[in-house]
């Protein structure tokens, strides 16, 4: 045993010393990285500052918003998901945020960072201002710390009924129901979608109007629209659910939507486009 390493009635003493079970168990993880590491926390060559957003509603004491500060071992590729993951498992195990897949697939680690909606699996700290600071989604109700409820989004998200609805099928019910390659191409970024909800976090019109189904429902909607297989009958049937008050036309085209949205969607073109195809199918001529 070298001199550094505290000695076994040192450590019961400390481990004694630690009033709960959850300050006993993020001792023992201290312990195990300090000796995975030969060194202690304060003696890490580089960490990177969070700076994070905490709210309880069930907990007394910390049902009142706070950010608290996290200094985590930095190396390169670190992202935002990562040093919070980090922060959780060794600082506070409370630290509640969502995700999932990790690969900017799923869209469930979309928070707000720096003052701007991302997903936190994607956002690299080495290319961010210091201290990171990162929130919930902006105009959601807050359940936990960074997870926001997303039930209303999800009800806007169905609304419009996203999945495929043709008028006619082949003969052959082995045969394929053909799309061009034209028509795959008009409608293949739309279909980027991962239902982040960060293009509806960033729409101010969403933000005072819940009755708005918001750019990501309506890319959606265009989605299949625009899909030839489909049939022109359905096609009028979605144009007539997007030709309302609360549909396209409550959109003021301020592009905050395609800024913020992790796939490069068009989001403000498409709900232009739905507005041209509404428009064209109200005209009249005698």
């Amino acid at each position: 045993m070298s001199a550094e390493e505290p000695t076994e009635d040192a450590q019961a003493e400390e481990f004694r010393a630690e009033r709960s079970p959850q300050e006993r168990r993020l001792a023992r993880k201290r312990r195990t990285r300090e000796r995975e590491t030969g060194r202690k926390p304060e003696e890490e060559a580089e960490t990177a500052h969070l700076k994070v957003f905490r709210y309880d509603p069930e907990v007394p004491e910390k049902s009142k918003p706070r950010f608290d500060h996290f200094h985590v071992p930095f190396e390169r590729g670190l992202t935002v998901l990562d040093a919070l993951i980090y922060a959780r498992d060794h600082f506070d195990s409370s630290l509640t945020v969502r995700h999932s897949c990790r690969q900017a697939i799923c869209g469930s680690d979309a928070v707000f960072i720096n003052g701007r909606q991302r997903l936190a699996c994607r956002a690299q700290v080495a290319e961010l201002d210091q201290p990171v600071q990162v929130e919930p989604l902006p105009h959601q109700d807050v359940v936990k710390d960074l997870v926001v409820d997303m039930e209303h989004f999800y009800d806007q998200m169905h609304s419009v009924e996203p999945y495929l609805q043709t008028d006619s099928l082949p003969d052959d019910e082995l045969e394929e129901q053909r799309q061009s390659r034209e028509n795959r191409e008009e409608i293949k970024m739309s279909t980027r979608c991962i239902w982040c909800a960060a293009c509806m976090s960033s729409c101010n019109i969403y933000a005072e109007d819940e009755r708005y189904l918001g750019p990501a429902a309506i890319n959606k909607a265009y989605r299949f629209a625009m899909d030839e297989r489909e049939g022109e009958g359905m096609k009028e049937h979605r144009l007539n659910l997007m030709d309302q008050t609360h549909g396209v036309w409550r959109c003021q085209t301020q592009f905050s939507c395609t800024e913020v949205c992790p796939k490069d969607i068009p989001l403000t073109e498409h709900i232009q486009e739905l507005k041209r195809e509404a428009v064209k199918q109200n005209l009249k001529f005698w």
